[in-house]
């Protein structure tokens, strides 16, 4: 078996605040690119392999497009994104199959319940249960196949790190983020997941920001900005975030990921070591970064201010821990 690579040097970032007492701090490492793609933020070893985990679906979309899926704004949306198993994704994922001549039973990826607790609780009283097609990541798979279907390849192995849709993806990643994939794990979809660093995370969003407008990179993040309801959904951070500052793009990653794209073409990205389980201090960090560069970030302030609740009632909350600052 390889030899893992070795975590990156991760530093104090956000810390918990309960009634005046410092109860906890996330660690993590951090970094942001001004709009002409120079390291203008950074914390922590940014240049270490890392796992972007699902905040590498606009990658994998961009490939998918490569590949000839043909597909509507909201269906390269969901494709890069990592859907709440609302009505309108599950139709939208189920266009996607039957125009490719496909079903779910075609998908490869595990069934899940959906993330959305108001849509998995009414599931759940109607005596449904997990379904692939459910899962957070099936619009990715969706599109995938319909790649596979207009290149004429097999859809049975398309998780295959040797099938050609699957390079298709490593090229995408390894283009856009400007260096060599350095380990391939499997992702909780089943797909592959390929290892960058932090930094190459950043310079390949910021990549795509700067992409010529007929390419498939521009198309899909035209498409994030345009049905940022698609790319995760109601009350979900990334949606939020693009709605309030309208021209940015916004992708989450399983295990303490974040990226963002500011409107002015800024990046900023973000990665927690105990992998931020309550989804509250990446983007405090990450908007901490986008304001260093010069972002104005005061329109999704809140949406990065996380509130700590004793009783029923606030009293502490996250804050940003300055840079050299030592841990208490």
């Amino acid at each position: 078996m390889p030899e893992s690579p070795q975590p990156p040097q991760y530093v104090p970032l956000v810390e918990v605040v309960r009634s005046g007492f410092c109860e906890g701090t996330h660690f993590g490492t951090a970094v942001g690119l001004t709009s002409e793609g120079e390291i203008g933020y950074r914390r922590g070893d940014a240049a270490a392999p890392m796992l972007p985990r699902s905040a590498a679906k606009p990658f994998q979309a961009a490939a998918a497009l490569r590949g000839g899926a043909r597909l509507q704004p909201a269906q390269i949306a969901i494709a890069a994104g990592s859907h709440s198993g609302e009505l309108r994704h599950v139709e939208a994922v189920v266009e996607m199959l039957a125009e490719a001549g496909l079903d779910s039973d075609d998908l490869g990826c595990p069934p899940d319940w959906p993330l959305d607790r108001a849509e998995r609780d009414r599931l759940l009283k109607a005596g449904g249960s997990p379904a692939p097609l459910l899962m957070n990541c099936s619009g990715k798979h969706a599109a995938m196949l319909a790649a596979c279907v207009a290149q004429g390849w097999s859809t049975t192995d398309y998780l295959d790190p040797r099938h050609r849709v699957q390079q298709l993806v490593r090229r995408e990643v390894e283009e856009m983020c400007g260096e060599r994939i350095s380990h391939t794990t499997v992702d909780g979809c089943g797909a592959p997941q390929l290892a960058v660093s932090l930094l190459g995370l950043a310079r390949g969003l910021h990549a795509m920001v700067r992409a010529e407008d007929a390419s498939p990179e521009a198309a899909v993040l035209r498409a994030m900005r345009d049905c940022p309801e698609y790319v995760a959904g109601e009350g979900r951070t990334d949606t939020v975030l693009m709605r309030r500052l309208p021209g940015s793009v916004a992708k989450m990653g399983a295990e303490g990921v974040l990226v963002v794209a500011a409107p002015g073409g800024e990046v900023a990205a973000v990665k927690l070591s105990d992998g931020d389980p309550l989804f509250r201090a990446r983007t405090m960090a990450a908007l901490e970064a986008l304001e260093a560069l010069g972002v104005d970030v005061e329109p999704v302030r809140d949406v990065g201010a996380a509130e700590v609740r004793g009783g029923g009632a606030p009293v502490g909350a996250l804050r940003p821990v300055p840079a050299g600052a030592s841990v208490r």
